[in-house]
C-alpha cells in the first residue's frame, strides 16, 4: 500500500477518519463522479444520498479500492493513501457491505467469510466467531449452510457479519436494510450506534429517508455525480431530503378502491417439500389473486417466499396436479415459458443472474421473457431483428426513466435501482394478465420507488391481477388491497389493508395468526 504526500495536495483535516478531495471517475458513457469531496469524522455516521445512478456506489468502491479514480486524493487517518485493492482497504481498517453480494454460491457461509479474513484463524475458529457475532447482533445465520440455499435477506446478514468480524475503523454499508424486516433493522441500528459510539466511522447509503434521519448525523448529497449539498439529516424532513436528492418531492400515489374481478390465480392446498435441507417446506397454502387487485405477501426472509415463488413462476414444476391454476387452467406442471404464454410475467428478487444476464445488453435481455409472445415479433426467418429490439428497449428506458448508456449497455453496467426499473418495465410492457413481483423497490431511490409502485397500481387499475412479495411493510401497505403473511412455509388468511396494521402484521410474522385471523377472514368472506 503506497503512502505519499504529493506536492500541492489540498489541506486535509488530520482529525478526519476519511477525506476525499476532487474525486473524479468517468466511464465511456457516463461520468460517475465529478470533483467529489467528502469528509468523515471518527465515530460519525455519514449518509451518502442520491438518486439511482448518482454515483454513490462508484464512490464507495473507490474508497474500498475496487475502482481506481481518474483524479483526486484520498486520505485516511490524516495520511494520503492510494488504495489499490480491497485487501489494502481491509488492512487499513475499511470494510464494505455491497448492495450486490460478493459470495460464492457453492461453498458455506463460514468458508465465504474465511476467504475475506486473515488466515491466522482456522475455519473452525471463524465458524465459532460467526456464531458468536450472529448471536450478539441478532443476525441469525447458520455458518455451515451453503450460500446457494440462502435467501437474499440471509445473504445480507452474511455480508454484514463478515464486515463486522474485521473490527473496522470505517464501515461502508450500501443499502444494508433493503431486505431486512423492521425488527431486524432495529437490531442492526443498535449495533451500528454502538459501533459509532466506540469510534467506528460509518458511511451509509440508503434510499430510506427515515432511516437516514434516525441513524446519521451528517449527509452528503450527490446528483449526477456531483456534490449538491451537505446537511445534518436530523435537521431535515423527508420532504426536504427528497428535494435535495431529486429536486422535488416524490409524487403521491393514488390508490382508489375498486371491486376485484374474476379469479386469475388460484392456489389450492399447495404442499411442496423443500429441494434442499436448508429450504422450507410449503404446507397447505391457499391463495387467490383476482383481476384488478393487488395482493401482498409479507414475511421475514427465509420463511418460504423463495419456494412459493419458484412454484408460481414455473421454475419448480414439482407441484401437485391441480394445485396452481390460471383462469381455470391447471398450470402446475407448466414451465415458465408456457405460463408466460398464458399471461404470467414475473420479476424475481435477484436482478443479476435471474432477472437479467449481466453480460448481455439491455436489448438482448428483452428476449429472456418476450420470445413466446405473438405480439412480440422480433424474429424473422430465425434471425433477431436487432434494430427493432433496440428500439423497443429504448422505449422502455425512456418510459421508466432508466439511466443507462442506451439499449446496447450491458445489464451489469447499470446501478441496482436502474436495472430494477428496466426489469420491471420489461415485464409490465408485456401487458400481463398476472404480474408477480418480488421485492419491487429493493435498493431503489424514492423517486423511482414511487414510479414503480405507481406502475403496479396502474396495472391493477387496468385489470391485471398483481401479487407482490415484499419485506417492506410500508410498500405493501401502500400498494396492496389485501395482505397475507408467510411464516415457516404456511400462509395466513388474507386481511384487507384497511383492517391491518404494522403491529398486527409484525405479530403474524411469527406465525401467530390463527385465533386473531378467524374474525377477519369471516368478515372478508362476507364482503
Amino acid at each position: 500500500m503506497a503512502i505519499s504526500n504529493p506536492q500541492g495536495n489540498p489541506t486535509r483535516q488530520p482529525q478526519a477518519r476519511l477525506s476525499l478531495t476532487g474525486i473524479t471517475k468517468a466511464y465511456p458513457s457516463v461520468v460517475a463522479n465529478s470533483d467529489v469531496s467528502l469528509t468523515v469524522l471518527p465515530g460519525q455516521t455519514h449518509a451518502v444520498l442520491g438518486e439511482n445512478g448518482a454515483g454513490k456506489s462508484t464512490l464507495m468502491k473507490i474508497i474500498y479500492g475496487s475502482v481506481k479514480p481518474d483524479a483526486g486524493h484520498v486520505a485516511f487517518n490524516g495520511q494520503a493513501v492510494h488504495i489499490r485493492n480491497p485487501k489494502e482497504a481491509r488492512a487499513l481498517g475499511i470494510s464494505m457491505v455491497f448492495q450486490h453480494f460478493n459470495l460464492f454460491d457453492t461453498i458455506t457461509v463460514a468458508e465465504n467469510v474465511w476467504l475475506g479474513l486473515d488466515k491466522n484463524m482456522s475455519l473452525a475458529q471463524v465458524t465459532q466467531s460467526i456464531t458468536a457475532k450472529a448471536a450478539e447482533y441478532g443476525l441469525d445465520i447458520d455458518p455451515e449452510r451453503p450460500v446457494h440455499t440462502l435467501s437474499v435477506g440471509e445473504m445480507q446478514r452474511v455480508e454484514i457479519i463478515r464486515a463486522l468480524l474485521t473490527n473496522p475503523q470505517l464501515l461502508i454499508l450500501d443499502e444494508p436494510t433493503s431486505v431486512l424486516t423492521p425488527q431486524a433493522v432495529e437490531k442492526l441500528f443498535v449495533v451500528l450506534k454502538k459501533l459509532a459510539s466506540e469510534g467506528c466511522s460509518i458511511l451509509y447509503i440508503s434510499h430510506k429517508l427515515h432511516e437516514i434521519r434516525e441513524l446519521c448525523n451528517a449527509c452528503t448529497v450527490l446528483r449526477g455525480g456531483r456534490v449538491t449539498g451537505v446537511c445534518n439529516p436530523k435537521d431535515e424532513s423527508n420532504a426536504s431530503l427528497s428535494r435535495l436528492m431529486i429536486g422535488a418531492e416524490p409524487p403521491q400515489l393514488e390508490h382508489r378502491a375498486q371491486a376485484a374481478g374474476k379469479s386469475v390465480l388460484t392456489v389450492s392446498d399447495l404442499h411442496l417439500e423443500r429441494e434442499d435441507q436448508f429450504g422450507v417446506d410449503i404446507e397447505g397454502i391457499d391463495l387467490e389473486v383476482c383481476a384488478g387487485e393487488v395482493v401482498g405477501i409479507a414475511g421475514v426472509s427465509g420463511n418460504g417466499q423463495k419456494e412459493l415463488l419458484y412454484a408460481l413462476s414455473g421454475e419448480d414444476c414439482r407441484t401437485p396436479k391441480g394445485s396452481i391454476r390460471m383462469e381455470g387452467v391447471d398450470v402446475s406442471a407448466m414451465h415458465p415459458g408456457s405460463r408466460r404464454k398464458l399471461g404470467l410475467h414475473f420479476v424475481p428478487e435477484e436482478r443479476l443472474g435471474r432477472g437479467a444476464v449481466p453480460t448481455l445488453s439491455l436489448a438482448h435481455n428483452m428476449l429472456l421473457t418476450r420470445t413466446g409472445s405473438i405480439s412480440y415479433p422480433r424474429f424473422a426467418g430465425g434471425w433477431i431483428r436487432v434494430r427493432d429490439l433496440e428500439a423497443h428497449a429504448a422505449r422502455i428506458i425512456k418510459t421508466f426513466n432508466v439511466k443507462a448508456g442506451g439499449p446496447s449497455s450491458a445489464a451489469r453496467s447499470l446501478s441496482g435501482g436502474n436495472l430494477q426499473k428496466f426489469i420491471v418495465g420489461r415485464e409490465i410492457d408485456a401487458s400481463p394478465k398476472l404480474f408477480i413481483v418480488s421485492q419491487p423497490t429493493w435498493g431503489v431511490d424514492v423517486g423511482a420507488s414511487a414510479q414503480i409502485r405507481g406502475a403496479i397500481l396502474a396495472l391493477r387499475d387496468a385489470g391485471c391481477a398483481v401479487l407482490v412479495v415484499s419485506e417492506e411493510l410500508d410498500e405493501l401497505f401502500e400498494v396492496s388491497d389485501r395482505l397475507h403473511v408467510i411464516a415457516r412455509g404456511k400462509l395466513s388468511p388474507s386481511v384487507p389493508v384497511a383492517q391491518a396494521s404494522v403491529e398486527k402484521i409484525g405479530a403474524w410474522m411469527s406465525g401467530l395468526w390463527d385465533a386473531a385471523a378467524k374474525p377477519l377472514e369471516a368478515e372478508h368472506a362476507q364482503t
